[in-house]
């Protein structure tokens, strides 16, 4: 049994894999501070509570914040008695190498999604994730992680403009019924809505303006659907693409020679 272990700036997200399927998936806010100790109580009561009776053999960790990296190194180690892979450190080798600067160091989870992408939809395309960062990333014909965009995450978006500004409330990410805003949260929702829309599809524009090819786009995180209902972008939209990514990984380390 996998266990993958995908660490966000908001939330991490712990799957297992039997081989064929995920059996299940939880998940919990980041906290650095958050021992293994606590990582084990709080994952074997889920799996209990789930009724998943499964041993642990193998483990792969995608994470943005190191601080994370460690206990859960350790989780991995003192309790399922296994070294896990974590994507971005030397040891752990990608199918295809990013083609990015020299010294430039790439998130791991836009390496998985890249190995994910590329590995269901082929090359030539572009992956927009909707997470604390709003972040795009473009997959070269052979599959290579060749650059791409960051921006700020939507939420993140909305909560600046909450501090910032004494006087607006904060809101809720919805599409709202009309463009023109008829009161203040109308007003932030549209802006932000429609808002986001208009930068992903220029953003995207761009992007193959450059490459001067059809360019596929998908969408994943957490707010991927609600956009979509605002846009034709997208060809597809994947929730489970990071975890996707991480059993592929995993799997090509073990064959690797």
């Amino acid at each position: 049994m996998l266990l993958a272990i995908d660490c966000g700036n908001t939330n991490t997200v712990f799957s297992i894999w039997d081989g064929t399927r995920f059996l299940a998936t939880w998940r919990i806010a980041t906290d650095h501070r958050r021992t293994a100790d606590e990582y084990f109580v709080w994952l074997t009561s889920l799996m209990t509570l789930a009724g998943t009776k499964a041993t642990i053999t193998e483990a792969i960790i995608s994470s943005t914040v190191p601080r994370v990296v460690f206990n859960l190194r350790v989780l991995c180690d003192r309790y399922f008695n296994c070294r896990p892979l974590v994507v971005g450190k030397p040891e752990t080798r990608l199918p295809v190498a990013p083609r990015v600067d020299q010294g430039t160091t790439v998130g791991p989870d836009r390496l998985v999604n890249t190995v994910a992408g590329f590995d269901r939809h082929g090359g030539d395309l572009i992956v927009v994730d909707f997470g604390t960062a709003t972040t795009f990333d473009v997959v070269d014909s052979d599959g290579a992680y060749i650059g791409g965009v960051i921006a700020p995450g939507v939420n993140l978006s909305l909560e600046a403009l909450h501090m910032a500004a004494a006087a607006l409330p904060h809101v809720d990410v919805a599409r709202p019924a009309k463009a023109i805003g008829t009161n203040t949260v109308a007003c932030m929702q549209s802006g932000v809505y429609w808002g986001y829309i208009g930068l992903v599809e220029v953003i995207v524009r761009e992007v193959r303006r450059e490459r001067d090819r059809p360019m596929k786009v998908i969408a994943t995180g957490g707010l991927a659907s609600l956009f979509a209902q605002g846009t034709e972008l997208f060809h597809s939209i994947e929730d489970d693409l990071t975890m996707h990514g991480l059993v592929l990984i995993n799997a090509f380390n073990k064959d690797a020679p």
